[in-house]
């Protein structure tokens, strides 16, 4: 039974799939738009969607949950210029658009994340 089994391990351990979740965030929120796998994609829909909703809030504690997650300089680009936009939204501030063409190396199915 997979009960309380969420998440994707992607062949690493605890520490380095934080800091890979975080880098992969840091890129998104510094780009806009990032290609990627399609299931790093899915995990980092969920990472980033649950900082934005820190973000919309707009108070010191939101801010400093989000800079234990980030980078100061995307914690504070995400506080200030990319959560304001989804003040009306209650969710999906991101979208996945998936890619035919495949990654080269392993035929890995790509993706599209970006910030709808």
């Amino acid at each position: 039974m997979k009960h309380l089994k969420k998440g994707r391990k992607f062949g690493r351990k605890r520490g380095q799939r934080k800091a890979f979740l975080k880098s992969l965030a840091n890129s998104l929120i510094s780009h806009g738009k990032i290609l990627t796998t399609e299931a790093r994609a899915k995990e980092l829909r969920s990472f980033v969607e649950r900082l934005v909703t820190y973000a919309k809030k707009q108070n010191l504690t939101g801010l400093r949950l989000i800079l234990k997650k980030l980078p100061k300089a995307s914690a504070y680009k995400l506080y200030h210029e990319i959560a304001p936009r989804y003040l009306d939204r209650t969710g999906g501030y991101t979208r996945i658009i998936k890619v035919t063409k495949r990654r080269q190396g392993d035929g890995a199915k790509m993706a599209y994340i970006e910030f709808v």
